[in-house]
């Protein structure tokens, strides 16, 4: 299944992914403070992430359904796929032609290729 979540509604996921479940009050009032929300932005966004299955509001008690690493995962298809026609290949090279590494951070890269490369075999 793809989980879409926009810009504010990111803001709002970190959120209930720090506290979540919660109260719908105490939720309303955490987005005032935190993101400047007023009410019916709070409620209008978990409607919106309700009927895309993101988030649950039962009992008035806000929860998510989807995980941090889920989002994550299907933003970063959908940027590979938008900006590199999907290659995660492409991306490396380009991201590595301008960016500088430590030897620790290449040192871990090439870990996790290892260990992709033994899952695969």
């Amino acid at each position: 299944m793809k989980y879409k979540v926009f810009d504010a509604e990111y803001k709002f996921m970190e959120l209930l992914w720090t506290v979540g479940p919660i109260n719908s009050t105490a939720l309303v009032k955490l987005c005032e403070s935190e993101l400047g929300w007023k009410k019916s932005t709070t409620y209008t966004t978990i409607k919106r992430l309700s009927s895309r299955g993101i988030v649950k509001n039962e009992n008035a008690t806000v929860d998510f359904l989807v995980s941090k690493d889920k989002v994550r995962l299907e933003e970063s298809k959908d940027h590979l796929e938008k900006l590199y026609n999907g290659s995660l290949k492409m991306f490396l090279t380009s991201f590595l032609d301008k960016e500088e590494l430590s030897k620790d951070e290449i040192s871990e890269l090439k870990k996790l290729i290892d260990k992709k490369a033994k899952e695969n075999e």
